[in-house]
């Protein structure tokens, strides 16, 4: 699943973003592409990723 993150901006976004996710869904393997500003993930729940990105303080939306 993708996910727009239009405040992901650095290396550091990505790092906190990743980290949350990965503590939510340990399984998880997450991407985070800084160009389009889109995290994908596979191997957690759509609402829990969804939570992950907004507890490392950032808004997120699907991504088509």
């Amino acid at each position: 699943m993708k996910f727009s993150v239009p405040d992901m901006s650095c290396g550091h976004c990505t790092a906190a973003i990743e980290k949350e996710i990965k503590a939510k869904a340990p399984g998880a393997a997450v991407s985070c592409d800084l160009g389009s500003k889109i995290v994908e993930v596979t191997g957690a729940e759509p609402d829990s990723v969804q939570a992950a990105i907004r507890d490392a303080g950032y808004e997120a939306r699907p991504a088509a």
